[in-house]
């Protein structure tokens, strides 16, 4: 039987591995790009998955005062797409670290969902 003492540096381990682990999920959600989009694609927004919007692009076809309403309607709806896809890469990334640690399905440490 291990001591308390060699289960108190194994818990400390363990969470410095789960830690570094998530240090790196954020990296790594950083670095992916999703790309919304609103009016069949005459607006788009790129995003990382981590939700950090990286550019907006709008068609010339929208840019006319009377259009101003419609254009911020969709600017607001390519956010939302963008920000929807993020949230799932995020989810699916989390998965994946949350499987590599052996963690039953649905179990959700703080922090990771």
């Amino acid at each position: 039987m291990k001591s308390m003492e060699e289960m108190m540096q194994a818990a400390q381990k363990a969470a410095e591995t789960i830690q570094s682990q998530m240090n790196d999920m954020q990296a790594k959600l950083d670095a992916i790009e999703v790309e919304g989009q609103s009016g069949g694609g005459l607006v788009k927004v790129r995003a990382s998955a981590k939700g950090r919007i990286l550019g907006v692009e709008i068609d010339e076809s929208l840019m006319k005062p009377e259009e101003k309403q419609m254009v911020e309607d969709l600017v607001a709806a390519a956010f939302n797409d963008a920000r929807d896809k993020a949230d799932r890469v995020s989810a699916e990334e989390m998965k994946k670290i949350q499987g590599g640690m052996g963690l039953p399905p649905g179990f959700n440490l703080p922090g990771m969902g």
